[in-house]
């Protein structure tokens, strides 16, 4: 297809799920913690301006409300939770990788590929404004997994799920326009509560162990 024979609303959503994949492939990449939480609010944000373009030219109006409730919990409370959260536990840097950045970039790459072909015999069925996103979606899914097993802190652990939450909602937003309000508010709700949780979690950890290092709990095993 032309590319001018393209909407320009599904133009913008090809952009920003590109955004949407090089921040994922930037967090995997980041080892500071600090900036990886400003990537994660930049992913969120990316988020709501493409469910907004989605919810305006698909003329779904709850998708308003995803947007609404998205920039209220991905970009402005869960960063302010995982800053202060940091900040009180004094953690700057996430010294330790399960693998080395360039050997997981590679990865990430294979990931990528392997996700677009998994997509497409979906996308190729899809009629949605947004039919060709769901590849990126299943990848952003994807690396976010990949920085999960591959990191050693439990603060960018949890990151990384939260990263891996942003690609499911994409997914939901690219495939079916959006999820049913109840769906998405009982979703909210409960990553809103995990995070608390995982905090208090976090500083029983450091209490214990004197580190956030999560190859300390495998003393537990040996007790």
């Amino acid at each position: 297809m032309p590319m001018h024979a393209i909407p320009l609303s599904e133009q913008f959503v090809h952009l920003l799920a590109s955004v949407v994949l090089l921040l994922s492939f930037a967090m995997l990449a980041q080892r500071r913690i600090r900036t990886l939480i400003h990537l994660f609010a930049l992913q969120g944000a990316a988020l709501v301006c493409s469910t907004l373009i989605v919810a305006w030219s698909s003329g779904q109006h709850h998708l308003y409300y995803s947007a609404a409730l998205t920039l209220a919990l991905k970009v402005i409370v869960l960063p302010v939770i995982l800053y202060r959260l940091i900040d009180r536990l004094d953690l700057r840097w996430d010294t330790e990788t399960g693998l080395r950045i360039p050997t997981t970039m590679l990865a990430g790459v294979v990931l990528v590929v392997f996700a677009f072909g998994l997509a497409q015999p979906i996308s190729s069925l899809a009629g949605s404004v947004t039919q060709g996103t769901l590849g990126i979606a299943i990848a952003v899914v994807m690396l976010a997994f990949l920085m999960m097993i591959t990191r050693r802190k439990a603060v960018t652990q949890v990151i990384g799920f939260l990263a891996m939450e942003n690609g499911l909602f994409f997914a939901a937003t690219s495939a079916t326009n959006g999820m049913p309000m109840v769906v998405e508010f009982g979703i909210a709700l409960d990553v809103l509560v995990g995070a608390l949780i995982l905090g208090i979690f976090f500083f029983q950890i450091r209490e214990q162990f004197d580190s956030l290092d999560l190859h300390h709990l495998e003393r537990l095993k040996e007790d």
